[in-house]
């Protein structure tokens, strides 16, 4: 089942290594299924390889800095959004300047 909280100030959230170059501050999760939702922080010049496909329902929305999707060729910003269902192909990513994002993955 998924956490419970009431508000509390984000920034208290310690930011935790997730992936090469990706740090993360984990809101909630549930640890019986992929749902999370979480803050995470791309270095600049981060650059992801391969596309991507997840078996839960991912929502991302930018809230700084640049995201490159190389098989597109387009580049998003701050206040962009992505809502994806399993399976979808995404990806792969750059970002030159670093980003910041909101993701919340639903299992």
């Amino acid at each position: 089942m998924r956490e419970e909280h009431e508000f509390f100030p984000v920034g208290e959230r310690a930011w935790h290594p997730a992936d090469p170059g990706v740090t993360e501050r984990v809101l909630s999760r549930d640890p019986e299924s992929a749902t999370l939702t979480r803050i995470a922080r791309w270095e600049p010049g981060l650059e992801t390889s391969g596309v991507i496909h997840h078996d839960y329902h991912e929502e991302v929305y930018l809230l700084e800095g640049d995201l490159t999707d190389l098989t597109l060729g387009r580049t998003f910003h701050a206040g962009h959004f992505a809502s994806r269902r399993p399976g979808m192909p995404h990806g792969p990513y750059r970002t030159d300047t670093g980003c910041v994002m909101l993701e919340i993955r639903t299992g």
